[in-house]
């Protein structure tokens, strides 16, 4: 079963080796194990203390009142929803939740929720790290919440056009199990896939860990339907178009508050035939740096670049466990030139055999020149096990008494060094205002011709409350976002806005661009039925 209060399925279990665990004590102090609310007492504190307002005239046969469903469905992943639910200090929920079954069945929860003065917030698989599930502060109406994991079938595969339309609410596994029984992908992998749903990654502007071959939400989304309060938007999925502005972009990004988008046609690419994922070491971050750009310009056909920086680089070597093969590894490529400062680049090659063995000659020939050393498929083949799996490490950490967090923006090239130096130490120095050291690490993990996304992990102790380990996170969220807007990156390059990032938003929109939004959001929800606070 999914965990309630962390990440994945509660039978699955990460686990920390003790040599992993001595590293982080020496980084960052001897932590104190949590002791967690357990489920049953957060149930009862919402019972108690916040009875559901849809009774008596407000009932309705598609809302679901009970507290344990209206607690999972009112919380994403972020660190601040971890923090409430770990100690049991819970915000406000919504008052129910309903698993609409069918198109009509959205609309008509729209028009009650209209006729009602409800608020409805929209909820895929319910991995949001910016807080897009929470009920607004001070929102004094009855909150809905609209899952629409019950929306999952593949409803049209046209083979010839390689489109495919599925309802919004399929997670990723599912999408991926019924298109590859007919011979495609759409190649979409996060690293929340086993969880996310194809309609959030569609408005929060979502990128997979391919995305080079297989690109972001913007190049595969050819469109779909958006129900807004009271009207209905509907984007055929032509190959191209220059009738006016492009609706789609209306529809990615939206976060919910234009409308809940229920269908979506994607664009689909036949099976490969090979994929290969291969480590590559180099002898410094500006020599990793100088690689990937020329990887990017040239247009060599990968389907990902992973750079990670040498602190990750070495963490990622410490919790490995294995100590003794690691270290012949360490021997190996300090004899090859990659000593201390080292980083490692993990590239993706995905297509027909010929494809895939001429893009790994014209890779490797090019990351020579910058003095890199194939490790061949052997830790490639280790992380592409573990692609989906490293997450469940937060777990582990959590319960050996860390907290972990990530920030992502993305820079042209030229700034990334300078982003990835204002936003680490803004993580360190946000720590040590309360004492505390803090573990920061970074990695591009998408690449550009002219940039790439800057995607860091800080790791630092659990305070001994609720309130000090959120003061802590607050602290280190705040000054990584002023860093991240001071340096000129984007707010969010693959997660959406959400609450948490939305004071930020009009530092890179500006005045007119708010001001378009706030315009477009009037037009489609003038009653603020989807008024989440989610984006504006």
């Amino acid at each position: 079963m999914r965990r309630w209060n962390g990440w994945g399925d509660d039978s699955i279990q990460a686990h920390l080796a003790p040599e992993a665990l001595d590293f982080l004590q020496q980084q960052l102090g001897q932590p104190k194990r949590p002791q967690d609310a357990s489920l049953e007492a957060v149930c009862a504190q919402i019972e108690r203390d916040q009875p559901s307002r849809f009774g008596g005239a407000l009932a309705h046969p598609l809302i679901d009142i009970r507290p344990e469903a209206r607690l999972r469905s009112s919380y994403g992943q972020s660190l601040g929803d971890w923090i409430q639910l770990r100690f049991g200090q819970v915000a406000r929920v919504s008052d129910g939740v309903a698993f609409p079954e069918s198109r009509a069945q959205v609309r008509e929860l729209l028009d009650w929720a209209a006729a009602h003065n409800v608020l409805v917030i929209p909820c895929g698989g319910a991995t949001s790290v910016v807080g897009h599930l929470l009920a607004p502060a001070g929102e004094t109406r009855p909150v809905l919440t609209l899952n629409l994991t019950r929306l999952r079938a593949l409803t049209d595969l046209n083979r010839e056009a390689q489109l495919a339309t599925f309802e919004a609410g399929v997670l990723g596994p599912d999408l991926e199990a019924q298109l590859r029984a007919h011979g495609f992908t759409l190649g979409h992998f996060p690293q929340s896939f086993e969880y996310a749903s194809l309609g959030g990654w569609v408005v929060t502007r979502s990128s997979g860990q391919q995305s080079l071959r297989y690109g972001r939400a913007e190049n595969w989304f050819a469109g779909g339907t958006l129900l807004t309060p009271g009207a209905e938007l509907n984007i055929p999925p032509l190959p191209a178009s220059a009738a006016g502005p492009d609706l789609r972009e209306w529809v990615l990004g939206s976060e919910g508050r234009f409308g809940v988008l229920t269908d979506v046609t994607v664009r689909v690419t036949r099976l490969p035939e090979e994929e290969r994922f291969i480590g590559i070491f180099l002898p410094s971050w500006d020599a990793g740096l100088a690689a990937v750009r020329e990887l990017a310009q040239t247009k060599t056909p990968l389907s990902m670049m992973r750079l990670a920086n040498a602190v990750e680089t070495l963490t990622t070597l410490k919790l490995a466990g294995h100590a003794g093969q690691i270290a012949w590894l360490e021997r190996y490529l300090g004899w090859r030139g990659c000593g201390e400062g080292k980083v490692l680049l993990f590239i993706g090659l995905t297509g027909s055999r010929a494809q895939v063995a001429n893009a790994q000659a014209e890779a490797l020939g090019i990351v020579r020149q910058f003095g890199g050393v194939s490790t061949g498929q052997m830790l490639g083949k280790k992380w592409a096990a573990k692609r989906f799996a490293g997450v469940y490490l937060r777990n582990a950490l959590w319960e050996a008494g860390y907290m972990v967090d990530t920030m992502e923006t993305a820079i042209p090239w030229g700034g990334t060094t300078a982003m990835v130096n204002a936003i680490e130490n803004a993580g360190r120095e946000a720590l040590a205002g309360f004492g505390e050291r803090c573990h920061a690490y970074t990695h591009l993990s998408h690449v550009y011709s002219s940039g790439s996304s800057v995607y860091s992990t800080f790791v630092f102790r659990l305070g001994a409350t609720a309130e000090e380990s959120h003061a802590r996170w607050w602290a280190l969220k705040t000054a990584i976002c002023k860093a991240m807007v001071a340096q000129g990156g984007t707010i969010s390059h693959q997660h959406g806005v959400g609450k948490d990032h939305a004071p930020y938003l009009g530092v890179e929109k500006g005045a007119a661009g708010l001001a378009a939004i706030d315009a477009a959001i009037q037009h489609f929800d003038p009653k603020g039925v989807l008024a989440s606070g989610n984006l504006r």
